[in-house]
């Protein structure tokens, strides 16, 4: 839920050092406000075109248990996808994974845009401002499968980048030597979806690793804990290589 009608909740951030590691979690909620209709079954507010499961709980465990201070978003992406550029149809989309979203057609797109997209951004922007990280963890989760493909992707980590391979590189080998199944993202990468990397960090010389990982390895409270023990002790050490 947006708390004070913001589209982010910001947590371990009053006491944060500067020069540590930001974690930011673009898709961590499925909520949509009540003043707007999706016209979707509401089951699928429960499901990966709604929200990354179990990104709120990692990223709020992060800040919380391991001292990386988190900007975690409060809306659904079928909202407003803040993991989008503002001229991208998809920011407000009108489908999804197969999915229509009949009350995104013909949305205010402007409404959608200052509403939630803008300040989410701006928000994220001033935190990095001032905490200067030395590395930011961008958290998602991923479905084995798309709806709409048959391919599978095989591992239980992935990692995305555009041009700054800095520490998604690291981090690979690194997820690797702890015996997981890990490689580059698939059937996407980094340059065709990095619009929140690409503005803050990227843009910023700052180095960065966009994690997704398999949902069936976070849809609990217990995988939630031991993958951000992980994420905790790895970022650690890609930050140090950086």
């Amino acid at each position: 839920m947006m708390i004070d009608n913001l589209p982010y909740r910001q947590v371990g951030v009053e006491d944060a050092r500067a020069g540590g590691i930001l974690c930011v979690a673009d898709h961590a909620s499925n909520y949509v406000p009540d003043d707007i209709q999706l016209g979707i079954d509401p089951k699928l507010l429960n499901a990966h075109i709604a929200v990354d499961i179990g990104v709120g709980g990692m990223a709020d465990r992060l800040a919380r248990k391991h001292g990386l201070p988190a900007h975690i978003a409060t809306v659904s992406r079928l909202v407003c996808d803040l993991h989008r550029k503002e001229n991208e149809a998809a920011v407000v989309p009108s489908e999804s994974d197969g999915h229509l979203i009949p009350g995104n057609i013909g949305a205010d797109l402007a409404m959608r845009l200052e509403r939630f997209h803008r300040p989410y951004h701006t928000a994220l922007g001033k935190l990095i401002d001032r905490l200067q990280p030395r590395l930011i963890l961008a958290l998602h989760s991923f479905t084995p499968s798309l709806e709409t493909s048959d391919e599978t992707r095989p591992w239980e980590v992935g990692l995305l980048y555009n041009q700054d391979d800095r520490a998604a590189r690291h981090a690979i080998r690194l997820f690797g030597e702890q015996g997981l199944t890990v490689g580059d993202n698939e059937p996407y990468s980094g340059k065709q979806l990095n619009a929140t990397m690409d503005r803050h960090a990227e843009a910023r010389g700052i180095p960065y690793c966009t994690v997704e990982i398999r949902q069936d390895q976070v849809n609990t409270a217990a995988g939630q804990s031991r993958w951000a023990t992980l994420l905790a002790d790895i970022m650690g050490r890609v930050a140090l290589e950086v």
